[in-house]
């Protein structure tokens, strides 16, 4: 059974978030450490909530692995990743595993 993780940014008042520093810097990171465990990756920008809505997330990184073992050892390797989430964000993000179903 392949696991998703997904990493959501929620836009809050007073909120920041660096898409320079997360691209070029942060996604370093996570292919350096969590790179090898990782089945795919993508990156989602946030710029509407529907017509005339703006966004209700700066971002959403979705990153599936093959099964429980790649993604165990992904987060076991997440530590510099984690750290680094001050470095381009004020905002703590909202984590969802899941199991791919479709």
């Amino acid at each position: 059974m392949a696991v998703s993780l997904q990493v959501i940014y929620p836009v809050k008042d007073g909120s920041t978030f660096d898409h320079d520093y997360y691209l070029g810097k942060h996604f370093e990171l996570v292919g350096e450490h969590m790179g090898p465990h990782i089945a795919s990756s993508l990156v989602t920008r946030g710029h509407a909530g529907g017509p005339d809505t703006p966004p209700g997330y700066h971002a959403i990184a979705t990153m599936t692995f093959a099964d429980q073992a790649a993604f165990d050892a992904a987060m076991g390797a997440a530590g510099p990743v984690l750290g680094d989430i001050p470095n381009f964000t004020n905002v703590q993000p909202d984590i969802l595993v899941g199991e791919v179903i479709a």
